[in-house]
C-alpha cells in the first residue's frame, strides 16, 4: 500500500509540474538588469488611426441569438471610431458602445444599457461585443452575465 501511495504522489507531483512548466513558459521572469532607456518621441508621432481593426463604422441590422433560446430578437447598431449606440426593439432597450480595442480582425466593445435595464425592471444587461467583418456582413458576439448566469448570444448583421 505505501508503495502504492508513494507512485501515486510521484505521478501527481509530475502531472502538475508538466502543467505549471507551460504556463510559466509564458510570461518571462523580472529582469535584474535596469529597463533599457525607451527611445526618444517622434516630434510628431503618429495618431491611432480609425482604420485600425475591421472596417465596421455605420449602421447594421439583424437579428441576435441567445444560447439556448431559439427565438431571435431583432437588433440595431450604429458603430463609429469610439463606439456606437445599440437598440433592441422587440426588448424596448437601448446603449451605449465604447469601443475597448481591436485586432487586425475583431473590434472589442463593452455595452452599456441605457434603457431597459435589467436591474431597473428591463429586460436588457450589460454586456461586451465582439465583432468582425464578413464581407458585407458584421459577425456578433455578446457576452453577459445575471445572478450567476452565464448569457451568450450571436448573429449576423448587414448594412442598414
Amino acid at each position: 500500500m505505501t508503495n502504492t501511495f508513494r507512485c501515486c504522489a510521484a505521478t501527481l507531483i509530475l502531472v502538475i509540474l508538466t502543467a505549471v512548466a507551460p504556463a510559466n513558459a509564458q510570461f518571462a521572469p523580472p529582469s535584474s538588469e535596469p529597463a533599457a532607456t525607451p527611445p526618444a518621441a517622434a516630434p510628431n508621432p503618429p495618431k491611432a488611426s480609425a482604420a485600425a481593426g475591421p472596417a465596421i463604422n455605420g449602421s447594421w441590422i439583424g437579428q441576435l441569438t441567445a444560447l439556448g433560446n431559439s427565438t431571435p430578437v431583432n437588433f440595431e447598431l450604429t458603430l463609429t471610431p469610439a463606439g456606437g449606440d445599440s437598440k433592441y426593439p422587440d426588448l424596448d432597450c437601448a446603449g451605449k458602445l465604447r469601443r475597448i480595442g481591436s485586432s487586425r480582425t475583431y473590434a472589442f466593445f463593452v455595452e452599456v444599457i441605457a434603457k431597459g435595464r435589467s436591474d431597473k425592471g428591463g429586460r436588457c444587461l450589460d454586456g461586451s461585443v465582439t465583432i468582425a467583418r464578413q464581407g458585407d456582413n458584421l459577425a456578433l458576439v455578446w457576452f453577459g452575465s445575471l445572478q450567476d448566469n452565464l448569457i451568450l448570444a450571436y448573429g449576423v448583421l448587414s448594412k442598414k
